[in-house]
């Protein structure tokens, strides 16, 4: 396995730890972790890129690894009441509804490959801002009073153009397929 497939599943074993930190009131170790697995999401990609180390089963990992830690995340902090629940819902929703699209389009197409958007790496990136934010919020530290309500913004705002994006690459798949019945 290739050093950025081994950082992708280590990404994704660190999400329960990070939950189960979370849920314990160990917001410091929640953070320093969350922070490592943002970090190692950038790692990964750099070195798949760096040295060719890019293939299908490394591409799913790491969407794998990124959508579980940030779904898990959002959720376990609603919980905690550290995000608004909208913000989850909407969040939660979005990562669902593509998931569950290209699982969809590849049953019945074979797709192999699915390709993000500008977009929805704008909103991970953003999604993951906000996440370190509200978890070094609860570890103690300190931000700018406008820091989180503005990213509360951006993620609600990069959440839906991404989806919307998602979605009308579905619609426009939806017909191609029916045209070919």
């Amino acid at each position: 396995m290739s050093p950025p497939n081994v950082i992708s599943v280590a990404r994704f074993l660190c999400v329960p730890v990070v939950l189960w930190l979370i849920l314990a009131d160990r917001a410091q170790a929640a953070f320093a972790l969350f922070v490592a697995a943002g970090l190692s999401d950038a790692v990964d990609g750099l070195l798949a890129r760096r040295y060719g180390w890019t293939t299908v089963l490394g591409e799913h990992l790491d969407a794998v690894a990124d959508k579980t830690l940030i779904v898990a995340v959002y959720a376990t902090m609603g919980y905690a009441g550290w995000v608004p629940a909208w913000l989850v819902i909407l969040v939660l929703f979005r990562d669902v509804s593509i998931v569950g699209g290209w699982l969809l389009l590849s049953a019945t197409t074979g797709a192999r490959r699915a390709r993000p958007v500008w977009s929805s790496k704008v909103n991970t990136a953003a999604q993951i801002v906000l996440a370190g934010l509200v978890l070094g919020l609860q570890a103690g530290y300190t931000v700018p009073d406008w820091t989180v309500p503005t990213m509360i913004a951006v993620v609600t705002a990069t959440t839906l153009a991404s989806g919307a994006v998602y979605l009308r690459r579905a619609l426009a798949a939806a017909r191609d397929m029916e045209s070919l019945e």
